[in-house]
């Protein structure tokens, strides 16, 4: 999986002139250590932070992660805080169009049926590993299922 090295050179080469990655920690509320682990993969970047990036240097999230090579949707939005009811909604129903099960998606990203359920539900944020693998499996745009962009874009 290429999420930390997209993150990495995107941070290394193409956005990040005059910020340096004390202040792109410092906004995004964590330790310079924490930011450099996301981006060496040495962990997995939350979804709010993901978000605040792609509010900060105006990509999307595809972008960020690796899952396409447009910088921005035309009608993409900044939001500020992730609502995991409406993400869970959006999730459940983009699985539903696709006539697969809880039980396969959950094969597919490694994780069990209840995951899925507390993901559909809105009581647990899905996982930007779970996201980028069931967007990247169904060529579904992250940015539509976290709310980002209201149409539901296909990945090409």
């Amino acid at each position: 999986m290429n999420i930390s090295n997209n993150l990495k050179e995107f941070l290394e080469n193409k956005k990040i002139d005059k910020i340096t990655a004390t202040s792109i920690a410092n906004y995004l509320g964590i330790s310079k250590k924490t930011l450099s682990n996301y981006v060496n993969g040495d962990a997995y970047i939350p979804l709010n932070h993901l978000n605040k990036l792609s509010n900060l240097f105006d990509v999307s999230i595809d972008y960020l992660i690796g899952l396409t090579d447009k910088e921005n949707y035309k009608d993409n939005i900044k939001i500020d805080s992730l609502d995991p009811i409406s993400i869970g909604q959006r999730l459940k129903e983009t699985r539903k169009n696709l006539k697969v099960s809880q039980e396969q998606v959950a094969h597919i990203i490694g994780v069990n049926k209840s995951s899925i359920s507390r993901y559909e539900h809105g009581e647990t944020l899905i996982l930007t590993i779970c996201l980028y693998t069931f967007c990247q499996k169904y060529n579904i745009s992250s940015d539509y299922i976290i709310g980002k962009n209201k149409n539901c874009i296909l990945i090409e």
